[in-house]
């Protein structure tokens, strides 16, 4: 199936977990996982994972290794020092599943070409339940080559896969995603907390809404699900994520001269709502923050 015979999986959080399961199940290759809780690898090992000892450990065992970590801060940590790029061998292939820094993703992807090894950036989206399901979305930044290569793998836990362009543009995709995403969870809490002002019941608002040109996913299900209901857990995408993701669009536009006044907005009331103890909640909790004023 796999142009690669052996696989090695860092970071089993909330959708690293899932994702990894998928490939042990899915893939026919073995996999060799590592993270620094030991709930997940004891899971994992009892699907038929290999465990790591470390991120030495893994690149050593592997032709592919896969990447699923908070932030660029994360990626970085795993990088340097006794990590990927002092482990590294020819033709090896990292695969940043994660959303991360475009500018460190293509200085990662030159230090590795140095090596003869080579770094796709891969984020994927949609929910821990299309994780679980393996119907995730993924946008792929890399040589073409290489992402004729990998794509199968991808196959095992997603059904949407996007070559996007060289290296950095997934990421590029992505972070635009997101950002998109935020403005409308945004304006979404706006009308929501005027409708409950103006005597409208939310859920009737949205569910109309979703009938005609204001309809979106972000509606039917950050707005109905999350907002309506209020209901904004932890371990799910958080506000502080959310901050981290739309620093990265903020970064992007400034290298492109470019100022993004509603994206600057939304920031601040990410942070707004980090400053009042919701950063580990689910980022539509800034619905809470709108409605209280």
């Amino acid at each position: 199936m796999a142009a690669y015979k052996s696989i090695g999986f860092i970071g089993l959080g909330v959708m690293g977990e899932p994702i990894c399961r998928n490939l042990v199940t899915k893939s026919g290759v073995p996999v060799t996982a590592f993270d620094v809780a030991a709930e997940p690898l004891l899971r994992l090992r009892a699907d038929g994972a290999a465990i790591a000892g470390s991120v030495a450990d893994v690149v050593a065992r592997s032709e592919i290794v896969f990447l699923c970590l908070p932030s660029a801060k994360h990626v970085r940590a795993v990088f340097e020092g006794d990590g990927i790029l002092n482990n590294i061998r020819e033709r090896q292939l990292v695969v940043d599943l994660g959303t991360s820094s475009v500018s460190q993703t293509r200085d990662f992807a030159r230090q590795l070409q140095a090596k003869g090894a080579a770094w796709l950036d891969a984020p994927i989206a949609r929910t821990r339940q299309a994780a679980q399901d393996g119907t995730l979305s993924v946008m792929v930044g890399g040589p073409r080559e290489l992402y004729d290569a990998l794509e199968p793998l991808i196959r095992c836990f997603a059904t949407d896969v996007t070559h996007c362009g060289d290296v950095g543009a997934g990421q590029v995709t992505k972070i635009l995603n997101n950002m998109v995403l935020f403005e409308t969870v945004n304006a979404l809490s706006e009308a929501v907390a005027v409708a409950k002002a103006a005597g409208v019941d939310p859920k009737l608002l949205l569910e109309t809404l979703s009938k005609g040109s204001a309809d979106s996913f972000a509606l039917r299900n950050h707005g109905l699900k999350a907002i309506v209901p209020g209901v904004f857990p932890e371990r799910a995408f958080s506000t502080e994520y959310a901050l981290k993701d739309l620093s990265y669009a903020l970064e992007l536009a400034r290298e492109g001269g470019i100022r993004l006044r509603g994206a600057e907005l939304i920031g601040t009331i990410l942070q707004e709502a980090v400053d009042a103890g919701s950063g580990e909640n689910y980022f539509p909790v800034i619905a809470k923050l709108i409605g209280e004023r």
